[in-house]
């Protein structure tokens, strides 16, 4: 099938839903092949032609579907497993737990290749302890099941929406630099070539949401050059459609509403376009198109909350990390270290057991908490310099909590009509959080033994009596500079 024969397939209006080509979609997602055919990007979206997906058919597909996912149950799942899974969920802060978390307790020796935001799994190191990425729940039929545990993490789905808009227009705004899309296009394949590294552009979801929103950006900054000054942009950095794409044609587009919307309870389920499940893009596409069925999708993606080790709260942020550190990192320690205790008892000792040794020897969930505290700083700061310096390109919109408050309700309301699934998940999650903070708390408090709770009461009343006779010693001295200065007053006025 030929480059030009195939360009003509995919530019033919809806003829992807209509046949299902979704091999297409795959050739065209090979790096470097968009170029060549001459096409900078291609929507993800395979929306349903009118009648496509009948009710009764999806009904029928879904629960089917949803009764099979809710009988593959997860023995111990609140054990950590040979292999941890970080379900990354975009935008809920989950680059720092990975960056400031699990990079302190795994070596590089134990990720697994291409993993975090690298989009596949490659398989060819089975002995790899770690897998981070955007993959959705469908990866855990690449992996073994009885041997690895989940960890996620959920984020309120308003400010995920508009962390989600925010960053598609702040990466695509860093190739505002150039000229033209022609541009561009030439200097990200020289790149790529010369790297050999993975680029924002091919991550999922933003290998699909920043070519779409440079391309807009592109558009609008054409349209401004050709109307010219003077130019009238509002007050609005969320509906400034002079420079950039306005928040509710974002949400409203066909892309948003196949790969943000609901997105977090269609990761968690394993129903995004990026998934490993054949019928994956049918059942999604079932849900959109009738809205009633996301019940059984939402079941599903709550069992499997149930059954993940950890599941953080982007908003709870101190309870969150603290509970990761002592439900996950603790759990690392304590595997890592037996391994360590494992490889000493052994005559021969390959390179990963001095990787582990470096790692996880002196680490404890205290030590690890001051990393992470360290780590998160240095990590914020990189970040926001670099937001800075991508929305200055297209100023006056400039997106902030201040402009956040100041968009319409009715926005606002769209935003929770068009999430109900995820806010239903996030509700779940909160519950289900507070719970197993509860758990870990007690727990802690167990752990105390009765020596130690003897040394902290013994320490909390020499602190008590230090307060108690500063206090006494400051009051005696007032009382005393009190009458001194009264007497002097007796002497003038006499």
């Amino acid at each position: 099938m030929g480059l030009s024969y195939i360009r003509r397939l995919v530019e033919l209006p809806g003829l992807l839903p209509i046949m299902g080509l979704s091999y297409i979609r795959r050739l065209v997602e090979l790096p470097g092949l968009l170029p060549i055919m001459g096409l900078s990007y291609i929507s993800p979206t395979v929306y349903p032609s009118s009648g496509a997906h009948d009710f009764e058919h999806c009904k029928n597909s879904i629960k089917q579907w949803a009764s099979s996912s809710l009988h593959s149950n997860t023995k111990d799942g609140h054990i950590l497993k040979d292999l941890l899974f970080f379900l990354h969920i975009p935008r809920t802060g989950g680059r720092t737990y990975f960056h400031c978390f699990l990079k302190k307790l795994y070596s590089g020796e134990l990720e697994c290749p291409r993993s975090y935001d690298k989009l596949r799994f490659d398989p060819r190191k089975p002995d790899c302890r770690l897998l981070a990425t955007h993959d959705d729940y469908s990866m855990m039929s690449k992996l073994p099941s009885d041997q690895t545990s989940v960890v996620t993490i959920l984020r309120d789905p308003i400010e995920r929406v508009f962390s989600t808009y925010e960053f598609s227009v702040e990466v695509a705004a860093r190739f505002l630099v150039h000229p033209n899309l022609t541009s561009v296009m030439k200097m990200s394949n020289r790149v790529r070539s010369k790297s050999g590294g993975v680029s924002t552009l091919e991550i999922w979801p933003w290998k699909y949401l920043v070519p779409w929103m440079r391309e807009d950006l592109f558009s609008r900054r054409d349209a401004r050059k050709r109307r010219g000054p003077p130019y009238s942009y509002g007050n609005d950095s969320y509906d400034m459609e002079e420079v950039v794409m306005p928040l509710h044609d974002y949400i409203n587009h066909p892309v948003a509403r196949d790969l943000i919307h609901n997105g977090a309870t269609f990761q968690v389920a394993g129903l995004t376009n990026n998934s490993n499940i054949p019928e994956a893009h049918e059942l999604r596409q079932c849900v959109i198109t009738h809205p009633i069925l996301g019940k059984y999708v939402l079941q599903v993606a709550k069992k499997r909350l149930d059954d993940m080790l950890y599941v953080g709260i982007t908003e709870d942020h101190r309870e969150s990390t603290t509970m990761f550190a002592n439900v996950v990192g603790a759990q690392v320690i304590s595997q890592l270290m037996a391994q360590i205790v494992n490889n000493s008892n052994t005559t021969e000792q390959d390179n990963s057991s001095s990787t582990i040794e470096a790692k996880g020897e002196n680490m404890t969930v205290g030590t690890l908490m001051e990393t992470y505290e360290t780590c998160i700083t240095s990590l914020r700061s990189s970040q926001s310099q670099r937001r800075t310096a991508s929305l200055k390109k297209v100023s006056p919109a400039n997106f902030t909590k201040g402009a956040r408050k100041r968009v319409p309700d009715n926005a606002i309301q769209e935003i929770i009509s068009l999430n109900s699934l995820d806010v239903e998940l996030y509700k779940y999650a909160k519950e289900l959080f507070q719970k197993k903070h509860q758990v870990m708390e007690q727990k802690l408090q167990d752990s105390v033994t009765p020596e130690k709770r003897r040394t902290m009461l013994t320490n909390i009343i020499s602190d008590t009596t230090i307060v108690y006779f500063l206090g006494i010693t400051f009051l005696v001295f007032f009382i005393c500079f009190f009458k001194s200065a009264k007497r002097r007053i007796s002497k003038i006025k006499i």
